[in-house]
């Protein structure tokens, strides 16, 4: 085995994934032990993110030429997040409708245990549009950074940012510091990511361990659809995306291939976030664009779970032979575009949304997210990598928008240059 591969993340990942679905098949017992080895590794990325975000944020918005610049880019990038979610509630939507996953299996709301639904729907009732508006705003900055509320710490690093940047020559000295504190922490996102395989593996276990790849089987045509779905939104919607951008969504796929890779071991896109900042950064898209779009879309372009939403509400509605007309569906996919994001945060965030959403219709029953429960953490995996990819276009989208997309270094880095400085001085006008 050649030295090289053996050192590469992506391999031990790799590695670590197979070894995890062993582990979890074939020791149940002791995949659900391990655990502590998945949590251990977010909780460290945890630490480390809303420090990162300031950094990123504060700096790249005190280094922009203009303030009026930070409500553009601000505004583009919610523009941009309402047309791709509605573009994937859309195709979620066709999906389910032309496949019919729930058709057949006649659920009665009656006869559904809903015993373990009773904390989801009082949390779901708590999580409305305006406490999650009023939720962006920190009792204190100190609080948003202790209890890692990502939109609260965006907003205190933007009003942050804007005020350096107000503060001209007097504010320097603070920018470089915080510069300087940046490069520190990236440094000790790079020593956790080395513990990404241990993280990786130990997730993958519990997943397979306590739920077995035998609950795929039982609701198999859902799963097989979500997954087909997300696939195809990558493909069309996203791959024209980086079409339109000038970059190919293959190579930005391999890119962040890693991250891919630990976001499906772990189920989280958090645990890499703070990679995905450097990456982006290091892609050619601007700090000032790479801080506002990639925590904001955290919260408001969860593209998977979009996807998810859908046709786990409309699956709902077939097993229980509720006939939804289509404006009833259409109205369906207006309350997901608020519901999608009221969740944002909170733990089970994607079985929160559902229940807001079923709450809200007064069609669907709240009693069917029962139906859904058992396979709602094996499909976590591929709604958080699909929000994963979604992330990074948006990122390289909005640099574009914004005519700040470094393209010549973009295609460089996708293309595997070696050495992506010394190869952009020598073509300063040619691919390199």
């Amino acid at each position: 085995m050649p030295r090289k591969l053996y050192k590469s993340l992506y391999f031990q990942v790799v590695c670590a994934l197979i070894l995890g679905v062993a582990v979890g098949h074939f020791k149940p017992s002791l995949g659900v032990d391990l655990k502590p080895l998945g949590d251990g590794f977010i909780n460290l990325i945890k630490m480390i993110i809303t420090p990162v975000i300031f950094c990123t944020v504060a700096v790249g918005i005190a280094h922009m030429e203009n303030i009026k610049a930070v409500g553009r880019v601000g505004g583009k990038t919610i523009l941009y997040f309402e047309v791709i979610t509605s573009l994937a509630l859309a195709i979620g939507l066709i999906v389910v409708n032309v496949i019919k996953p729930g058709a057949g299996i006649n659920a009665d709301p009656a006869a559904i245990d809903t015993t373990s639904l009773a904390n989801l729907a009082a949390t779901a009732k708590s999580q409305g549009t305006a406490d999650f508006l009023m939720n962006i705003i920190p009792a204190s900055a100190v609080d948003a950074f202790a209890k890692g509320n990502l939109l609260q710490v965006l907003l205190f690093s933007i009003l942050f940012g804007i005020s350096l940047s107000l503060a001209g020559t007097k504010g320097e000295a603070v920018v470089r510091g915080i510069e300087d504190f940046g490069r520190i922490l990236l440094g000790i996102v790079n020593l956790i990511m080395k513990l990404a395989p241990v993280g990786a593996f130990g997730a993958i276990a519990f997943t397979i361990g306590k739920y077995g790849i035998g609950t795929l089987t039982q609701l198999g045509l859902l799963v097989a659809c979500f997954y087909i779905t997300c696939i195809t939104f990558i493909g069309l919607v996203l791959g024209t995306v980086c079409r339109l951008s000038g970059i190919s969504l293959w190579k930005l796929l391999k890119y962040i291939k890693e991250e891919i890779l630990i976001t499906l071991g772990t189920a989280s896109t958090e645990s890499v976030l703070p990679r995905m900042l450097e990456k982006m950064e290091a892609l050619g898209c601007p700090k000032a664009v790479v801080g506002l779009v990639l925590p904001t879309g955290y919260s408001f372009n969860l593209d998977g779970a979009a996807i998810y939403l859908t046709m786990s509400s409309m699956f709902i509605a077939q097993a229980m032979n509720i006939d939804l007309s289509l404006g009833q569906q259409l109205g369906l996919l207006a309350i997901l575009l608020v519901t999608s994001k009221g969740g944002a945060g909170v733990a089970g965030a994607a079985l929160i949304a559902l229940a807001a959403t079923l709450s809200a219709t007064s069609i669907i029953p709240m009693a069917g997210i029962a139906l859904v429960i058992g396979i709602d953490r094996i499909m976590n995996e591929v709604r958080a990598v699909t929000n994963l990819i979604g992330n990074a276009v948006a990122t390289v989208a909005m640099a574009k928008w914004e005519k700040q997309l470094d393209i010549r270094r973009a295609l460089a880095v996708l293309d595997g240059a070696t050495d992506v400085e010394a190869c952009l001085e020598k073509n300063p006008h040619d691919a390199c």
